[in-house]
């Protein structure tokens, strides 16, 4: 039997690899890379794909490769989707997963980090999408307003954060309190990933759109 995305996200092994990635990003002061984040990539990367008629196997290999995307994380931040995509590789493979599919999964893993990324195919645009649009206030573990950087700021702003797939788009729907973060400080920290958002919403047959507090930015 193909190998499941219940399979993967019952895995002790994989599992402690994301808590443990976690710990890590946590004492370099990044937002929250758990199974919450995990868990919203994940559901978001299928989600996307059956909404625009791929198949539900296609979908799974994207859900799959959303739980597992942050792994790399565990040995360093620096290059973290390319050695993710090798320790996936090495999971999947003791687990039986057939090639084909292993290497639809590493290549969405290791082409997902902005600085390397580029949306090869289906599986890896839907995970883009799905992990550049997760702007949360919950994803912020300092609890100390005063001390918030940028990161913090956007993050903290996000009082919702929608995406729909609709009519030929992709849209992230944000609502942020601009008492928090300027407008200013949104793009400078995520001008990068929503192009690349545009790019791999493109390889999709779509457009990307941003819309924040009710005006269309892009």
């Amino acid at each position: 039997m193909p190998l499941n995305l219940e399979q993967i996200k019952k895995s002790e092994e994989i599992n402690s690899y994301i808590r443990k990635a976690d710990e890590s990003l946590s004492a370099l002061g990044y937002t929250e890379h758990s199974y919450a984040h995990a868990g919203r990539v994940s559901s978001l990367a299928s989600e996307i794909l059956l909404t625009l008629g791929y198949d539900a196997r296609t979908a799974e290999l994207a859900a799959i490769a959303g739980w597992m995307h942050d792994i790399g994380n565990i040995v360093n931040r620096h290059d973290h989707a390319q050695s993710g995509a090798i320790m996936a590789f090495r999971i999947l493979d003791k687990m039986g997963a057939a090639p084909d599919e292993v290497a639809t999964i590493i290549t969405a893993i290791g082409n997902h980090d902005e600085e390397t990324a580029y949306p090869v195919n289906a599986v890896a645009a839907a995970l883009i999408l799905a992990d550049k649009t997760d702007v949360r206030s919950n994803r912020v573990r300092n609890q100390d307003p005063a001390s918030f950087d940028i990161h913090d700021r956007v993050n903290y702003s996000a009082k919702e954060s929608r995406v729909l797939v609709q009519d030929g788009t992709i849209l992230l729907r944000l609502r942020i309190d601009t008492s928090i973060c300027s407008l200013m400080d949104y793009f400078e920290i995520f001008l990068d990933r929503m192009r690349l958002c545009r790019e791999a919403a493109k390889v999709l047959g779509q457009t990307f759109a941003l819309e924040i507090n009710g005006q269309r930015m892009i």
